[in-house]
């Protein structure tokens, strides 16, 4: 009859430790899915509230040269088919604006289609050897860069981009 008692005590105990184990973990798995959930979703309102706060003082670091730097992917990259010496030449090239502040960022995303248009004319002018050379890459973003503020001007009335940049450039 004792050992009955001593069987059901220890069952009681094993069960109490287990039920501990499961609160424990179920409240973990419950806080980490919590912190996932605030630190993946969320609103993006208060980066950009902070980033327009930082550009009214000079910048992200305080610098002096103005708001911050931003980059505006062109969506998709530009495949030219450009003649060559000996043989036609399939180009891809991917382009990224740099602009400053945030309301010059927005004014670039809703110019696109023009800036990608003026993109296409320029590039697909662009001379296959020349493309070769670093130094002719250097060029063909002068004179891209030149263009683009050119358009930006006429319809916004400042030339709004910074700068030309080739992130991607494939050519066979």
């Amino acid at each position: 009859m004792a050992e009955e008692a001593l069987e059901v005590e220890e069952t009681k105990k094993g069960k109490g430790k287990l039920i501990i184990i499961i609160a424990v973990v179920l409240v973990l798995l419950g806080g980490g899915g919590a912190a996932a959930f605030f630190m993946m979703g969320g609103d993006d309102a208060p980066a950009t509230e902070q980033t327009v706060a930082a550009e009214g003082e000079g910048g992200a670091d305080g610098e002096a040269e103005g708001p911050q730097a931003l980059y505006v992917p062109m969506g998709k990259p530009f495949l030219l088919n450009l003649k060559g010496k000996d043989r036609e030449r399939m180009v891809e090239i991917k382009v990224e604006l740099m602009v400053r502040g945030i309301a010059d960022d927005v004014l670039v995303r809703k110019h696109i289609p023009l800036i990608e248009d003026k993109l296409l004319t320029v590039l697909s002018a662009a001379d296959v050897e020349q493309l070769k050379t670093p130094e002719g890459k250097n060029e063909q973003r002068r004179i891209a860069l030149e263009n683009v503020q050119q358009v930006l001007q006429s319809v916004a009335g400042r030339s709004v981009v910074e700068q030309v940049l080739f992130t991607g450039f494939i050519m066979q």
